[in-house]
C-alpha cells in the first residue's frame, strides 16, 4: 500500500512539474498583481507557439504601469515579426514623458524599419550633434579652403520610416559648403565671414526627405589649403612647354630629313658631274677624229679654262682678305 501511495504521489509530482513547465503560473500571478489581466489560456498558447511569455508580459506590465494602453495581441504580433518589444515599449514611455505623440503602431513600424525607435525619441527630445569630415573647396581666386561643420539635428518621428539617415545630411551639408566657398570671389570673404556658409546651407532646406530636422549648422574650423589656381597655371605652363618641345623636335626632325635629302641630291649631282667630266676627253677625241675641232680650237678652250680658274682664285683671295679685315 505504501508502494502504491508513493507511485501515485510521484505521478502527481511529475504532472505538476509538467503543468508548471507548460503553464507559467508564476508569471500569470505576477501579471495579475501588476494589474494586467492576462487569461491563462493566452499564456498556454504562447508556450505552444514557442514564444517566451516573459518577453511579452514584462513589456506589457511596464506599459500598463506607465498608463499606456497596449493590446496584448499587438505586442505578440510585433514580437513574432522580429521586432524588439522592450525597445518599443520603452520608446512609448519616453515619448509620453516628453509629450511626444507616438502610438504603438507607429513605434512598431519604426522598429521594424531597422531604426532605433528609443534613440529616435531621445534625439527628438535632446538634439544630436553630427561632425562632418573635412570638406575641401576652391574659391574663385583659386585658393583652397578646408572646412568642417557641426550639424545640430533633431529626429523627426513622422519621417523616420522612409527618411534618409545621417549620411545624407552630411553629404548635403558638404555640398552646401562647396557651393558657398566656390561662389565666393575671394577666400578672404569666407575667412572673414564663415557664417555665410551656415546661412547658405540652412536656406537650402537640406533636411527635406530625411529623418531629421536641421536646427543649426555651425562652422567649426576653416583652414587655408593649397593655391589651386597657381598650381593649375603651373601645370598648364608645363603642358604648353611639353607641347612646344614636341613641335620643336618635330621641326628639327623635318629639317634633318630635308638636309639629308638635299645632301643626297648634291651627291647625285656630283656623281653626274664627275660622269660628265669623264666624258669630256672622249668627246674631244671624237671631235679631233671626225675633224669637227682643230688644234687652235683646243688651245682656245684651254685658255678659257685657265682664265676661269684664275678669276676664281682671285675672287677667293679677295673674299679671304675681306674676312681678315673684319
Amino acid at each position: 500500500m505504501d508502494t502504491g501511495f508513493l507511485v501515485i504521489a510521484g505521478l502527481i509530482l511529475v504532472g505538476l512539474i509538467i503543468l508548471f513547465s507548460i503553464v507559467p503560473i508564476g508569471l500569470w500571478v505576477q501579471a495579475w498583481a501588476s494589474g494586467v489581466r492576462v487569461p491563462l489560456s493566452k499564456l498556454i498558447g504562447m508556450r505552444l507557439r514557442r514564444i517566451t511569455p516573459s518577453r511579452i508580459i514584462y513589456p506589457l506590465i511596464n506599459a500598463t504601469k506607465a498608463g499606456i494602453p497596449v493590446e496584448l495581441d499587438k505586442i505578440e504580433s510585433h514580437y513574432l515579426a522580429g521586432g524588439n518589444v522592450d525597445r518599443v515599449v520603452n520608446a512609448l514611455i519616453a515619448a509620453q514623458k516628453a509629450g511626444i505623440n507616438l502610438t504603438f503602431d507607429r513605434a512598431a513600424a519604426i522598429d521594424l524599419a531597422g531604426r532605433d525607435v528609443l534613440e529616435a525619441v531621445q534625439v527628438s527630445v535632446n538634439p544630436k550633434v553630427i561632425q562632418t569630415p573635412m570638406v575641401a573647396a576652391v574659391a574663385k581666386d583659386g585658393i583652397q579652403l578646408l572646412a568642417t561643420a557641426r550639424i545640430t539635428v533633431r529626429a523627426n518621428i513622422d519621417r523616420l520610416v522612409g527618411g534618409a539617415g545621417e549620411e545624407t545630411i552630411i553629404a548635403r551639408v558638404g555640398e552646401g559648403i562647396v557651393t558657398t566657398i566656390g561662389s565666393a570671389r575671394s577666400h578672404k570673404e569666407v575667412l572673414e565671414n564663415p557664417d555665410l556658409i551656415s546661412k547658405t546651407v540652412l536656406s537650402k532646406g537640406l533636411d527635406a526627405g530625411t529623418a531629421f530636422e536641421i536646427l543649426s549648422v555651425d562652422i567649426a574650423d576653416v583652414d587655408v589649403g593649397k593655391n589651386i589656381g597657381a598650381q593649375l597655371q603651373i601645370d598648364q605652363a608645363e603642358a604648353d612647354k611639353k607641347i612646344a618641345q614636341a613641335k620643336a623636335e618635330e621641326r628639327r626632325a623635318m629639317a634633318v630629313a630635308a638636309e639629308q635629302e638635299m645632301r643626297a641630291k648634291v651627291e647625285e649631282m656630283r656623281a653626274k658631274l664627275v660622269e660628265a667630266q669623264a666624258a669630256v676627253p672622249m668627246a674631244l677625241a671624237d671631235a679631233f677624229r671626225e675633224g669637227n675641232m682643230g688644234v687652235m680650237d683646243y688651245y682656245t678652250l684651254k685658255n678659257i679654262e685657265a682664265d676661269t680658274d684664275m678669276r676664281e682664285s682671285l675672287s677667293k683671295a679677295a673674299t679671304e682678305e675681306e674676312s681678315e679685315d673684319k
